[in-house]
Parts: structure tokens; C-alpha cells; sequence
């Protein structure tokens, strides 16, 4: 086995799971998502698994949008969005199917 830590990570499938059925997402969206569908995960992680797994192609950035509303720290927003990578390979969860079914 090498060194270090492995390349796979519980959370990435999760989150390849979730924009498998959502298309494209942004992380607080995707953080939302994932709580009500997985057990209990920071935000930050969710953030770390993005910029990972962006890196290792399994995402990509589809668009960057800065969006005007009535924030804590000003009045615009910019929202990464994300879709999926080459190296993507979702599994399809039965749980997650479920939920963006009972979504729609």
C-alpha cells in the first residue's frame, strides 16, 4: 500500500452521488443537500471536497456568478458552481435517488 493518505474519499462519492441528480450546484447548495441526505458534515468539508475533487477532475467548475442580494458582508455574492468531472464515477445511492424524487 503507498504512503499517505488515499485518494478516496466517503464524502467526494457522496457529493458525485448528489450532482449526478442535481446537474450543477453551488457549495451551499450542495451542503444543504447533503445534510438532509447523509449523516452530519461540516460545511467546510464539503468546501474542501470540492476544491479536491476539482483537482483530481471528478469536478468540474461549470460557471462563477456574482449574484447582488442583502449579505452580512455587502450586497454581492459569488457563487462557484460545479458540475461533473471526467473522472467522475457515480454509483447511483439509492438514497439519494429517492430523495431527488421525492424532489421532483
Amino acid at each position: 500500500m503507498p504512503r499517505g493518505r488515499p485518494v478516496k474519499s466517503g464524502i467526494r462519492q457522496n457529493i458525485i452521488e448528489i450532482l449526478h441528480f442535481m446537474g450543477k450546484g453551488y457549495g451551499y447548495g450542495i451542503y444543504k443537500t447533503y445534510r438532509d441526505i447523509f449523516p452530519a458534515v461540516t460545511m467546510r468539508s464539503i468546501y474542501y471536497h470540492l476544491k479536491k475533487g476539482a483537482d483530481l477532475e471528478e469536478f468540474k467548475i461549470a460557471e462563477v456568478k456574482k449574484e447582488q442580494g442583502d449579505y452580512s458582508w455587502g450586497n454581492v455574492v459569488t457563487k462557484t458552481y460545479y458540475a461533473l468531472g471526467s473522472k467522475a464515477n457515480p454509483a447511483i445511492k439509492a438514497e439519494v435517488k429517492a430523495y431527488f424524487d421525492k424532489k421532483t
